[in-house]
């Protein structure tokens, strides 16, 4: 079964009495790789000895690729990727962003979130512009494009503010005009997915950071911590069609609600603040890692084109940003304490409950929106 994944992989990771080493497959891009290895080196480093001997092949590419309709009568391969969704078996990890993301210069997570919440503290939700925030690249994605139609216009104003990103002249810059930290400006933001819909976008995390009430766009794509996320608790729901009336809808609700869109501002800063801390991150790894490691039928062997990695070769061997990102996150030693104890899974009938609530908390916000529009015209 793992062999089967290597078709569709970036590399193959073998972990041996605490010793990493990695087989490349294919590139893929900018330095997700790098940093997504480098990750696994830091939980090494953080809880030595406890890894268990493992073999695992990770994608670094963002769309899910494991079918569920082509394994209805074979086993799927495990493959390890960044995202999932309903319709296949990828098996879903953390991104590498939270080590840097050099290319875009995003520092790492535990320094960025010091930031973000330095960001929040300076304008306060009530002081920030009443509309919905977004910037990025419209035109990796059809959805996206439309969001563009959600712009203030001379005609009419669906209380949007929308940006697209110049990548080029960022670049030229040093991204000096991009600080996340910097954009806690408006009382919303919206996240909506990229790359023609077949995955999550990097930048949820930091949209949820900011204490605005994040507007996401109906997602059909999720990471490894979104689905812990409630509507109306969390975040605002937008439909997917049909976006502009439902953002005019959610500003202007939430305008005329103050206090209770606050809250959902703060809930959703406050999950990304405290249940996504690096901590957590770490022992999400550790515990999967775990449980994948006791499916293994084999004793896991170095494959013949593997290499060994350590974080001390690999900083040294990096350059600018990349390495300062490394130096600035690598763990400096063992963890004084044991991972997190794992919770039990829920039972069905809790599961259940749980997806009927997200699923009501959504029709809920759709029904008051169709009154919102049957009443005003627009």
């Amino acid at each position: 079964m793992v062999e089967r994944a290597k078709s569709k992989a970036s590399f193959r990771l073998v972990i041996l009495k605490g010793r990493a080493y990695v087989e490349r497959y294919k590139k893929p891009p900018q330095t997700r790789d790098l940093f997504t290895l480098w990750g696994f080196l830091q939980l090494l480093r953080r809880y030595p000895g406890k890894v268990p001997d493992l073999d695992l092949i990770f994608d670094c590419f963002d769309y899910p690729l494991v079918e569920k309709k082509d394994h209805l009568l074979v086993a799927p391969p495990p493959l390890f990727r960044y995202c999932g969704d309903d319709d296949t078996f990828d098996i879903l990890f953390r991104d590498w962003s939270f080590w840097g993301w050099p290319e875009i210069n995003i520092k790492p997570w535990e320094s960025l979130l010091k930031d973000l919440d330095q960001g929040n503290k300076r304008t306060k939700w009530i002081g920030r512009d009443p509309y919905a925030y977004w910037k990025g690249n419209p035109f990796v994605a059809k959805h996206r494009k439309d969001l563009l139609k959600c712009n203030v216009s001379n005609t009419k104003d669906w209380n949007a503010r929308l940006y697209v990103q110049d990548w080029i002249r960022e670049t030229q810059q040093g991204f000096k005009e991009s600080h996340l930290a910097n954009q806690c400006t408006h009382r919303y933001k919206i996240y909506i997915e990229g790359f023609e819909g077949s995955a999550w976008s990097v930048s949820e995390k930091y949209i949820l950071a900011c204490d605005s009430v994040t507007l996401m766009v109906k997602p059909d794509y999720y990471d490894f911590f979104t689905r812990g996320l409630m509507p109306v608790h969390h975040y605002w729901p937008v439909r997917m069609d049909g976006k502009c009336r439902s953002i005019k809808f959610a500003v202007d609700w939430g305008n005329n609600h103050k206090q209770k869109a606050q809250r959902i501002g703060r809930a959703g800063s406050r999950f990304i603040q405290e249940d996504l801390k690096m901590d957590h991150v770490y022992d999400y790894m550790f515990h999967l890692l775990n449980g994948y490691s006791k499916l293994l039928k084999y004793k896991p062997v170095v494959p013949r084109n593997a290499i060994e990695i350590c974080s001390e070769t690999m900083a040294c061997n990096s350059e600018g940003i990349a390495k300062r990102f490394m130096k600035e996150s690598i763990v400096k030693g063992p963890a004084d304490f044991r991972p997190c104890t794992m919770p039990p899974p829920y039972d069905p009938q809790t599961l259940n409950s749980i997806l009927e609530r997200k699923m009501n908390s959504i029709k809920q916000v759709e029904k008051r929106e169709n009154e919102f529009f049957g009443e005003h015209k627009f």
